[in-house]
């Protein structure tokens, strides 16, 4: 089973990563609501460096990898753009972007509460973005 895909950034290969991750769990008897769960945070996270990390240049690639130990899938996402700076980010109140009718914004917030492990690694070379997530 292929475990790895890699695509140019533009939003319209959002779909075939969403399909790769989808077609990559089906093995694994998830119910369906944490089937979307994690296709959506690994969405969320490869739709951010598409556009904020890489400014939708079809001449820059971004790929995922997905791997199983122990009954802990690791989705790691590696690209070439501007890192995240995890410092930086301040997580927003979700209720009160709700109330206010506010959209985007909530992307990591939602990977955070989904996944059980996130972690952002930059060197001179790429970016990787870990996700973790217990599945047995």
């Amino acid at each position: 089973m292929n475990n790895k895909i890699t695509v140019s950034c533009t939003k319209k290969n959002l779909k075939q990563i969403r399909d790769f991750v989808t077609e990559y769990l089906a093995g694994y008897k998830l119910t369906d609501i944490l089937m979307n769960q994690i296709v959506l945070a690994v969405d969320e996270i490869c739709a951010n460096l598409i556009i904020h990390a890489n400014h939708e240049d079809p001449s820059k690639n971004i790929s995922l990898a997905i791997t199983e130990k122990a009954g802990m899938l690791k989705f790691e996402i590696i690209d070439n753009g501007v890192a995240f700076r995890r410092s930086e980010y301040r997580e927003p109140n979700i209720e009160e972007h709700i109330r206010i009718g506010k959209k985007g914004g909530v992307g990591i917030a939602l990977v955070n509460r989904i996944m059980d492990r996130v972690e952002f690694e930059s060197n001179t070379r790429q970016n990787t973005c870990l996700l973790y997530k217990k599945i047995k």
